[in-house]
């Protein structure tokens, strides 16, 4: 097997490990939205009205979510009374958000249930591995954007020949 063929091979594995991961974590997020009562989107705006500078445009424009789709969330929220809102001072056409007691409780059970995860999965390996870890998904973040942005497309796609496995015997 070529060298070529044989790093191509390993980052096509890779790519499939960091899939499996992508998948574990959404999975660890719904479990633990779903044990607090709440979808991962009512965690995610639970979260963003704790900062006290939420604002439900920004929000959906940050979430690539529709206006309507976050006032659906955010109605779910008022429902549950996990949240209040109030006119904000000073524009009536705004509105104030804020996490009521029972968000708060249900805030902190999940920031408490994630940190009891880290805490059991994360703890105990090794720092160097999980500092070269960061370091490396910063890197692969960083390629990934700017591929999509088009400054990596540049070079010329490889013959798809050029790496084909042997065929079996």
């Amino acid at each position: 097997m070529s060298q070529q063929l044989e790093r191509f091979n390993r980052i096509r594995d890779a790519i499939e490990q960091f899939g499996a991961l992508a998948e574990i974590f959404d999975r660890r997020r719904e479990t633990l939205a779903r044990e607090a009562g709440l979808t991962v989107e009512q965690w995610r705006a639970l979260e963003a009205i704790a900062t006290e500078h939420f604002m439900p445009s920004m929000f959906a424009r940050g979430r690539k979510s529709s206006p309507a789709a976050v006032s659906k969330i955010l109605r779910q929220l008022l429902e549950a009374g996990l949240v209040t809102v109030a006119v904000a001072s000073g524009d009536l056409r705004q509105r104030s958000y804020a996490l009521s007691a029972r968000g708060r409780r249900t805030l902190a059970r999940l920031r408490a249930a994630r940190r009891a995860a880290i805490d059991a999965i994360w703890m105990d390996l090794p720092a160097p591995e999980v500092e070269a870890f960061e370091r490396f998904a910063r890197r692969l973040i960083a390629k990934i954007e700017s591929y999509e942005r088009g400054s990596l497309r540049t070079a010329k796609p490889r013959r798809s020949g050029k790496l084909r496995a042997p065929a079996a015997q």
